[in-house]
């Protein structure tokens, strides 16, 4: 007779605190201790800009190839979370029984352990009878939660879920701490947490390399045509910057930043040529104008590109902004990053007692 799958749910109390990524590091690191891994994302709810092609398939295909796992090893996504599916249930034309397909995890050939990516928050899912708790009570999970960590008031959000999860709440994970408050958080907030039958299993540090983004990806998002330079898009941006003061005070305000993009008007060509001479990874154009002759090859010179959008600087603000809080884990040196981080701040061997688990090799 087998033995009894073992299920680790990855949640979070809310969106973008970096589950996926959670997955990708605390499962490489297993693997390496030798368990026999199967992962599955049941609950898909992030699309693209072509809405039929789910990004939570992307990101299923993208996890499982980098795990090197067999189709075997990669558990269905249930239901795909969109507008669609959403009014669908709400008119009565879906009344499928979600928790029972979800019971079809439990016959599938699962190694050692099966993580399982959670719905982005405690209650996502709802609708459908797939929120956090009820994934975990189908698969007899335990839930590990990763909590984006901003300030002390980040504690309130993990006492109310301990509350409603119970002894399924296996630990949590305090991720992207600001460098200034990572003392706090080892000498009161962790402390503070174990009192309250939280076990805290990490404390990662913020990191600007994690937090990036791609030029690609904000042509993407801001549908932005490409004025010059197509051939760096690959360029990461680290921060961003509103060019919507006087000269001098840009100058002083962009030389405080780095490898960063700046939003401007297409007017203001003072402002543009201030951020050229800048650490600036792109220049971010509003209002559709057309750039002046002498902007565009000093940035061929530079190798910046310079993007146009038919947009506010608000509204580009907006999403650039969006962009930075929905980083996704695509760029090779991210994955890297996150797989150091987890090896150096996160408690391995006490997840491995959490799940009554023993690794077939030593911690490298």
């Amino acid at each position: 007779m087998s033995k009894a799958a073992k299920f680790l749910l990855i949640g979070s109390t809310e969106t973008y605190s970096g589950k996926s990524a959670t997955v990708l590091g605390l499962s490489h690191r297993l693997q390496q201790i030798g368990l026999d891994l199967a992962y599955g994302k049941p609950l898909g709810s992030y699309f693209g800009e072509d809405a039929t092609v789910a990004i939570a398939d992307a990101d299923v295909e993208f996890i499982s190839q980098l795990l090197k796992l067999p189709p075997q090893r990669v558990f269905p996504t249930i239901l795909s979370l969109d507008e669609d599916a959403i009014g669908k249930r709400l008119r009565g034309e879906d009344n499928t029984d979600y928790r029972e397909r979800l019971k079809q995890y439990l016959q599938l050939p699962a190694g050692d352990l099966t993580v399982l990516e959670g719905p982005g928050t405690l209650e996502e899912g709802s609708l459908f009878d797939m929120r956090m708790l009820q994934v975990a009570e189908v698969v007899n999970a335990s839930i590990l939660l990763v909590s984006r960590y901003k300030s002390a008031f980040s504690v309130e959000p993990l006492i109310s879920a301990r509350r409603r999860l119970g002894d399924r709440l296996i630990g949590v994970l305090l991720n992207d701490i600001p460098p200034e408050q990572l003392e706090t958080v080892a000498a009161e907030v962790s402390p503070y947490l174990e009192k309250r039958s939280i076990p805290v299993l990490g404390m990662l540090p913020s990191n600007r390399l994690l937090r990036s983004v791609s030029v690609r990806e904000l042509v993407n998002q801001l549908q932005a045509e490409v004025l010059c330079r197509p051939d760096r898009l690959d360029l990461m941006v680290e921060s961003l910057a509103i060019g919507a003061m006087n000269v001098n005070s840009a100058l002083r305000y962009f030389g405080q930043r780095r490898n960063m993009a700046v939003v401007t008007g297409g007017d203001r060509v003072e402002i543009q040529l201030a951020a050229l001479e800048s650490s600036t990874q792109c220049l971010i154009l509003t209002g559709k104008l057309p750039a002046p002759t002498f902007i565009l090859s000093k940035a061929e010179e530079l190798e910046i590109p310079i993007l146009s959008v038919d947009l506010d600087t608000l509204t580009t603000v907006e999403i650039v902004d969006r962009t930075f809080g929905q980083v996704r884990l695509h760029e090779p040196f991210k994955v890297e990053c996150i797989r150091q981080l987890m090896a150096e701040h996160f408690d391995f061997d006490r997840l491995l007692s959490q799940l009554d688990l023993s690794p077939a090799v030593a911690l490298p």
